[in-house]
């Protein structure tokens, strides 16, 4: 995302390539997701639809709304999830902007790595509680407080010092804001996800594509390769220190 307006749009197929810890955390997530297989379900930023399937799986008499703010990503994801067939249906729209779905509509919301993306998780989760019913139940997980702490000390010594487009809350902030939302039942926590990487190429695409895109629209053309380069020689070993801020709520009445 921008630091400013519309979310940014990404590289859905490289997306889909290398989110392989995207993946695993989201499915880890959908887990904590009671469903009964008869819901309409919103994810809340379904990237290129990995986790998308599995929460389709999941709903044989329901039905999902996969809604990114990336056009490349919903497209990514609508190959992806064709064989669910009608009852996966598609959107592009910003989390941080009310959402063009009817109010009360959603009977849960999933959602994993993306609501860091969003500037203002007040609007965030007004929003959110919007379009869900009484009783719907939010699990989310996203970066949170102290992520990626050591790759933004190397960007500060390639001389991209920027904060960045993200918001890494901590428990304490976002159980509040939940709650300012009308959510119930609320929780929060981190956890840390330190995740390796292959060095060179592959941890330099990495950084590219999943890391430091919106960084790199900053740039020219010409400086965005070495400042990937710089980026990566900056990491004392080819590991992204993630750290994961997990979610659960309620929609109250």
């Amino acid at each position: 995302m921008a630091e400013r307006g519309a979310p940014r749009d990404w590289d859905g197929a490289t997306y889909d390539r290398i989110a392989d810890p995207m993946a695993r955390w989201g499915a880890n997530v959908l887990d904590r997701l009671r469903l009964t297989g008869d819901e309409t379900v919103l994810d809340a930023g379904c990237g290129s639809g990995r986790v998308t399937a599995l929460l389709a799986e999941r709903l044989p008499r329901g039905r999902v709304i996969a809604l990114d703010g990336s056009p490349s990503m919903v497209e990514a994801a609508r190959v992806r999830l064709a064989p669910f067939g009608d009852r996966v249906a598609y959107l592009v729209a910003d989390l941080g902007s009310p959402l063009p779905l009817e109010h009360g509509s959603m009977d849960a919301v999933l959602s994993t790595a993306t609501f860091h993306w969003v500037r203002d998780h007040d609007a965030l989760f007004r929003n959110l509680a919007a379009v869900m019913r009484p009783g719907a139940r939010l699990a989310a997980q996203c970066g949170g407080a102290g992520n990626i702490a050591m790759v933004r000390a190397a960007m500060a010594a390639a001389g991209e010092p920027w904060e960045g487009p993200w918001t890494f809350a901590t428990p304490a902030e976002t159980e509040a804001r939940l709650e300012a939302a009308g959510f119930t039942a609320v929780e929060a926590w981190l956890h840390e996800e330190p995740t390796r990487l292959e060095p060179g190429e592959p941890l330099r695409e990495y950084l590219r594509t999943v890391v430091l895109g919106a960084h790199l629209d900053r740039l020219t053309p010409e400086r965005r390769d070495a400042f990937v380069e710089a980026v990566a020689a900056g990491l004392s070993e080819p590991l992204i220190d993630y750290v994961r801020l997990n979610i659960l709520a309620t929609r109250g009445p």
